[in-house]
């Protein structure tokens, strides 16, 4: 008996698609596996009328999932965090019986406008990065998944076009090193 092939699904969510440079240049970058679905969230529900049921089929069909998305306010866009909302809903991703994405993989790949030393203490935004990773993270922890240490691409817009290809070159190999993660059943340690 074999093993199934690895399924990545993304979650890509640009309220701007045609104007960016670098989530575009991450999205070709995840794309180009066998057995990857992409959902364009901007694309697919342009009134807010996310199809709950559609996006939790997607979801249980997938071992590894991907969101994607340019930050906003130290956060996702707001179609993300609606999706998040409505499609990690209790008794389905969390809670009583609620372990349908139990031991799945989960990647956050992100840009920000700014350069990696305005996240710091004396940097425009006074604070690390990290400090804003953890609402995503525990999002993910939450709902049992397996949290896989974010792909944060600084200053994005800004970046040649050498310094854009090694990132996309590092994107592929956290891709490829995380689809050879096992899934499977993890204990709820949020440490």
């Amino acid at each position: 008996m074999t093993d199934k092939p690895p399924t990545l699904h993304v979650i890509y969510a640009h309220p701007y698609p045609s104007k960016s440079v670098s989530t575009r240049a991450l999205l070709d970058v995840v794309q180009r596996w066998p057995n990857t679905t992409v959902h364009s969230l901007y694309d697919r529900y342009p009134d807010l009328g996310i199809d709950v049921a559609a996006e939790q089929a997607a979801l249980l069909k997938a071992s590894h999932i991907v969101w994607l998305a340019p930050v906003y306010w130290y956060s996702v866009p707001a179609l993300m965090k609606l999706w998040f909302d409505n499609v990690l809903a209790y008794g389905w991703a969390y809670g009583h019986e609620g372990d349908a994405l139990h031991g799945k993989q989960c990647l956050w790949v992100a840009n920000t406008g700014s350069s990696s030393a305005a996240y710091a203490a004396q940097g425009s935004h006074g604070r690390p990065f990290a400090d804003f990773v953890a609402p995503v993270e525990q999002t993910a922890r939450f709902c049992g998944m397996h949290w896989q240490e974010p792909f944060i691409l600084h200053g994005g817009q800004t970046l040649g076009e050498a310094d854009m290809l090694a990132a996309q070159a590092d994107l592929a190999q956290r891709i490829e090193d995380m689809l050879t993660l096992p899934t499977g059943r993890p204990t709820r340690d949020f440490t």
